[in-house]
């Protein structure tokens, strides 16, 4: 199987075999029972890491290995990766080493986002009776706005499919803040007409 990695502009290609996947499962099957217990995910402790934060600390690992010409390492980095995630098809790490902003291009359009920061509560979708409670709603379903590699985002709660979507990459927070106040107006509007 084939993984990019994109750092600084130039693109890696990772040739790995799927015997390799296949005879390390068991070391990947340690290194999720060790991020079982949590992990930190650059200045943050995440108790739960789901399935793409769990890629995005393998990718810095990743990142290291190459760095320090261990390719071996490398290889195995990217195979958790495959296994875990196949629809990954290409991986750009934050060029400050904060794994969280991590960002991964999918194999086709069908592949799932990136998951919404674990800060950000599930919201079940509800229709509120009133406007405070429709304003209350409306912010927790658009996530602050975080860090992306060199750009910004917030994600969207949309509770048709149940899942969060992330904005597409903006250029600068201001920017960013301005467009997400736009987001939790016109979801406040949504909810308010029911």
């Amino acid at each position: 199987m084939l993984l990019k990695l994109i750092l600084d502009d130039q693109i890696y290609e990772l040739n790995v075999p799927d015997t390799l996947i296949a005879q390390a499962g068991e070391f990947f099957a340690k290194m999720d029972a060790d991020m079982d217990k949590g992990w930190m995910i650059g200045r943050e402790w995440v108790e739960h890491p789901d399935r793409l934060q769990r890629c995005k600390v393998v990718a810095d690992k990743l990142v290291t290995a190459l760095e320090t010409e261990n390719h071996d390492l490398g290889r195995l980095m990217a195979g958790y990766i495959l296994s875990r995630a196949p629809e990954i098809e290409s991986i750009e790490p934050d060029i400050q080493g904060e794994p969280s902003n991590t960002l991964f291009q999918f194999r086709d359009t069908a592949a799932p986002q990136a998951e919404p920061p674990s800060t950000q509560p599930h919201v079940q979708p509800a229709r509120p009776a009133d406007r405070i409670a429709a304003l209350s709603l409306a912010s927790q379903q658009v996530s602050k706005v975080f860090r992306a590699g060199r750009h910004w985002k917030f994600s969207v709660f949309d509770p048709a499919t149940d899942r969060w979507e992330e904005s597409p990459a903006i250029g600068s927070q201001q920017e960013a803040e301005r467009l997400r106040e736009a987001a939790v107006s016109k979801r406040y509007e949504e909810l308010s007409r029911g």
